[in-house]
């Protein structure tokens, strides 16, 4: 069930204009990047896929992932520094103002500043609405905490992004309907004006999950997208969110990309090569062979998130490994790498052009496997923090050498490798 209805805020226009024109990506070689949030950013799903994108799309540069969850927190960072919110609700001016630093400030440095980050990427107003219809005073509390976080960063030499969450996945009924949403689209507007008055980065989550939901629900009105419960998605729901995220943050939709041509006399040339160099093309008993080493791997999905392909358009938007070859006249043709089957394709989607980001196959497990370890590496990340929290310098003996080892890991699975292509006509 693709996603097809037009929105204010649609993926079909996030696609859209990341094909048109891909302005620079938001994260850059040597950053120090910081997921601050509460549970949803503690459950490392979104975040982990995030990092998986940027390490596999540019394994020459250099990133450093520090994720900041908190579950149950605010942006007033209340389960850091447990303030008074009966008393900050009601405060205003100067005196609201004393109450957020007193609340913000601490926390701030020890958990996000103290690391040196270059880019903070903050998701907060889940709890912060308190999942009730839209209050006013808690809605000033937040937007004068999420500015007070985005100048102490940026005061700090750091660029923000500010996350609206994603909407509450309601079980029945329509979820635009549901106060606790109405309340949280209030606040997502709030924050957008806190991005544009602060220089931060607005990315607006709600609008397109929302959308998603609404459309699945008109096809089904028991549907249930994202996994997970109401407040908390699963591996799909966090796909979608890291999707939405990365393409707000123009993160490039090309992989790589070959075009042969298989002419009338047997003979095949390489038409086009981006992001990948092709050698040895070579065309033989009517079989196409190539070898490829491509700059940078596709983005890998995790395996309990493929529902997320059906909601929304993920590899054209974000992960473009493609192949096209014009000419060949079989009516099908098995695509084999490095002696492993990955696909079997008609000639008319080979002249099409195919895209083989999720193909089975070497590379796709190579992709995986930098997944699996991202996976793995978020605890040990996570126990390191709470050791320097809870034992400041008496961290527990071999965490830091554990992600040394993982970095080291992800570092090396995230390099291309060169790889043989045969085109064949599939059962021979």
């Amino acid at each position: 069930m693709g996603f097809l209805i037009a929105t204010c805020f649609s993926w079909t226009a996030l696609a859209a204009n990341s094909v048109a024109a891909e302005p620079e990506f938001a994260l850059h070689d040597g950053d120090r990047i910081v997921l601050l949030g509460d549970s949803i950013t503690e459950q490392k799903l979104y975040t982990s896929y995030l990092e998986a994108y940027a390490l596999t799309r540019f394994p020459k540069e250099k990133f450093t992932f520090f994720g900041r969850g908190w579950g149950g927190d605010t942006a007033w960072l209340r389960m850091r520094s447990f303030p008074d919110e009966k008393a900050l609700h009601a405060a205003t001016g100067d005196a609201q103002q004393k109450l957020i630093e007193d609340s913000v400030d601490e926390a701030l440095n020890r958990d996000v500043v103290a690391v040196k980050p270059t880019l903070v990427i903050i998701n907060f107003g889940m709890n912060d609405h308190n999942y009730e219809a839209f209050r006013e005073d808690i809605f000033k509390t937040y937007v004068r905490s999420q500015t007070h976080l985005t100048k102490s960063l940026i005061k700090n030499g750091a660029h923000v992004v500010l996350l609206t969450p994603q909407p509450i996945e309601s079980r029945s009924g329509n979820p635009s309907t549901d106060v606790r949403n109405q309340a949280l689209g209030k606040f997502a507007a709030g924050l957008k004006g806190v991005a544009t008055k602060e220089g931060a980065t607005f990315v607006n989550q709600f609008d397109p999950y929302m959308a998603i939901m609404q459309h699945e629900r008109s096809l089904d009105a028991n549907a249930s997208i994202g996994g997970g419960d109401e407040i908390h998605p699963g591996p799909v729901g966090h796909t979608l969110m890291a999707s939405i995220i990365l393409q707000q943050l123009n993160a490039p939709s090309l992989v790589s990309r070959v075009d042969i041509g298989v002419a009338a006399d047997q003979s095949a040339k390489l038409a086009n090569a981006e992001k990948c160099v092709v050698t040895n093309v070579k065309f033989q008993k009517n079989e196409l062979s190539f070898d490829r080493i491509d700059e940078c791997l596709p983005m890998p999905v995790d395996e309990r998130a493929m529902g997320a392909l059906k909601l929304a358009p993920l590899l054209d938007a974000l992960n473009r490994y493609e192949l096209k070859v014009a000419g060949l006249t079989a009516e099908r043709y098995d695509v084999i790498i490095d002696g492993e089957l990955a696909s079997t394709l008609t000639n008319q989607e080979l002249a099409k052009g195919a895209n083989l980001a999720l193909a089975a196959g070497p590379i796709t497990k190579q992709s995986t496997d930098a997944l699996a370890l991202i996976i793995k590496k978020g605890p040990v990340v996570q126990s390191l923090w709470e050791a320097e929290i809870h034992h400041r310098n008496k961290q527990i003996p071999g965490l830091q050498e554990q992600r040394d080892h993982l970095e080291a890991q992800i570092t090396a699975v995230c390099q291309p490798k060169p790889h043989h292509f045969v085109l064949k006509p599939a059962g021979l």
